[in-house]
């Protein structure tokens, strides 16, 4: 699903930018590009919601990796 039309950002850019270990909405909004000139600006004030799904994704990936032994 699109998230952010004016980029064509999709909830599985979200995904990965969230397992990069970014999940602050204020990197998010940085990273993505959301407060240049060429974004209306509508999901960013969906931001929290977008980091909530980053790290959901980046949590998952926490989970899901193998542990050390040692």
């Amino acid at each position: 699903m699109y998230v952010c039309l004016c980029k064509g950002l999709t909830e599985s850019d979200i995904h990965r930018v969230g397992q990069a270990g970014i999940v602050e909405a204020e990197k998010l909004v940085e990273v993505l590009g959301l407060n240049d000139d060429e974004c209306c600006g509508r999901c960013v004030r969906d931001i929290q919601e977008l980091a909530d799904l980053a790290t959901r994704k980046l949590a998952l990936q926490s989970s899901n990796s193998p542990r050390c032994r040692y």
